[in-house]
């Protein structure tokens, strides 16, 4: 239904995952059209700044950002072909203004992670949860985007208003003459306001509105919103872990807002590893998920490279005409360059350093440099044993990683794309050239130091069993 409204609306008058009958459908004024695409810009510019990094994330997967007057007012559309589309009304945006657009786009990304996460069809099919969603979205789309209210069009407001739908909760209860909570504890967690509304006689359903709610079971697809809401998720940690602080402030927020909602949310947090950010693990599960964060921040940071081939066409058709035969760049080519570091000081766990090994023999084209150290470098080959229990020494990591330690008369002639540090952290600090580069892995007991650091590193603790 349309954002805005309180009946069910109409089915769509179009396909709406036909993107060409959807542009052709009564088009608007081509100036309203062009304003609220420079409207739909600057706002997502501005989530993607300072006040939402889910969101921003959540609008580069939407390859298709579609003016139409098809849809009342906005959706974002996750179908069966594997892409997301954002749709909508130019009318409605230039109405809205800049902040009214930032309001709905931030509500419409929040539904997708909202359906991602409380993915089961029972709640999606009960209007007391879709009501429920709608107060929460809205509670915190106004906390984040410090609004005082909700956008207005003509002076009215659009949407549902958490405090009113909080008032009539009270007054509901009251006529019950039970107890009920106030407003800080009733929009606490998704799953205490829609516990407390379920207490009252009349919910005030059905509510809610907006355009996704029509479309849970014709335009979402679940495989789509769960494939692009867990990238979406697990970039946003990784910006979070190298410390960007409205990932972190954002991620944490919505781990607490989804505590209580069963083991199904649990698990999917667990696996993202999203958990690290407030340090807690999920206890039941034996999923390193500082494997996967290991991956995936080490995939950012291996560079693309060229190689130089002979084009034998182009070669031949040069050398008729008289000129030398030269060499062209043709690409991308994975070059990858490792530097992993053992600390022999201190404990290290035997399945650290075999995933490791694994990994680095995984990664297609890399050339990995293994070094153990304590108060001195000694590069090694996996298998070998290793030596230490000396003083640690952090610094003649670093010095020998960038090219002014020799070892045995030998330096690192190669420029890394990345240096794995595995380690208990437990040294003087230092700071590498090129911060963003290293990738601390800290032993159980061990000071993740390196994150609080600045420039902060990515940082990351590991289990031992």
């Amino acid at each position: 239904m349309a954002y805005g409204d309180r009946v069910r609306p109409r089915l769509p008058v179009v396909e709406l995952t036909d993107r060409r009958a959807l542009e052709r459908w009564r088009p608007a004024d081509p100036d309203t059209v062009e304003e609220a695409r420079r409207l739909k810009e600057q706002a997502l510019l501005d989530l993607g700044m300072t006040h939402s990094a889910i969101a921003s994330w959540i609008y580069t997967k939407c390859h298709h950002q579609i003016a139409t007057t098809a849809v009342g007012t906005a959706a974002v559309l996750a179908s069966g072909d594997g892409t997301c589309v954002l749709l909508y009304n130019p009318d409605f945006f230039v109405a809205l203004g800049l902040e009214g657009v930032r309001f709905v786009l931030f509500h419409e990304a929040r539904h997708l992670v909202q359906r991602h996460l409380f993915a089961d069809r029972e709640l999606r099919e009960d209007p007391v949860f879709t009501l429920a969603c709608e107060v929460t979205i809205n509670h915190v789309a106004k906390m984040r985007l410090r609004e005082t209210g909700l956008p207005t069009i003509d002076g009215e407001p659009v949407g549902i208003d958490p405090e009113e739908i909080h008032r009539a909760y009270r007054a509901d209860l009251d006529a019950q003459g039970v107890g009920s909570l106030d407003f800080a504890q009733f929009v606490a967690t998704d799953m205490s306001v829609y516990r407390e509304l379920g207490r009252m006689r009349h919910p005030p359903v059905p509510g809610p509105a907006c355009v996704h709610v029509l479309l849970d079971d014709t335009g979402l697809d679940q495989e789509t919103v769960d494939r692009v809401t867990s990238d979406v998720l697990r970039s946003v940690l990784i910006a979070a872990r190298r410390g960007n602080g409205a990932a972190r402030e954002e991620l944490l927020d919505l781990l607490r807002r989804t505590e209580g909602a069963g083991e199904r949310v649990d698990r999917l947090w667990g696996d993202l590893g999203a958990h690290a950010l407030r340090g807690v693990t999920m206890p039941t599960r034996r999923v390193d998920w500082w494997q996967q964060w290991l991956v995936d921040v080490l995939a950012s940071k291996l560079r693309e490279g060229e190689r130089l081939v002979y084009p034998k066409k182009r070669g031949a058709l040069l050398a008729a005409l008289g000129h030398d035969p030269m060499l062209a760049r043709r690409g991308p080519e994975r070059v990858k360059t490792i530097v992993i570091a053992l600390d022999t000081s201190g404990s290290m766990p035997d399945q650290v350093v075999e995933w490791l090994t694994e990994l680095v023999g995984r990664i297609d084209g890399v050339e990995a440099h293994w070094l153990s150290f304590d108060a001195v470098v000694m590069p090694f080959r996996p298998g070998e044993r290793v030596y230490g229990g000396g003083g640690t020494n952090f610094g003649v990591v670093r010095d020998y990683v960038e090219g002014r330690l020799a070892v045995k008369g030998e330096r690192l002639d190669e420029h890394p794309d990345a240096v794995i540090m595995v380690t208990d952290g437990h040294a003087a600090q230092m700071t590498p050239a090129e911060p963003d580069k290293w990738i601390w892995l800290i032993t159980p007991g061990g000071d993740d130091w390196p994150e609080r650091r600045h420039p902060p590193m990515a940082c990351h603790r590991v289990r031992s069993a």
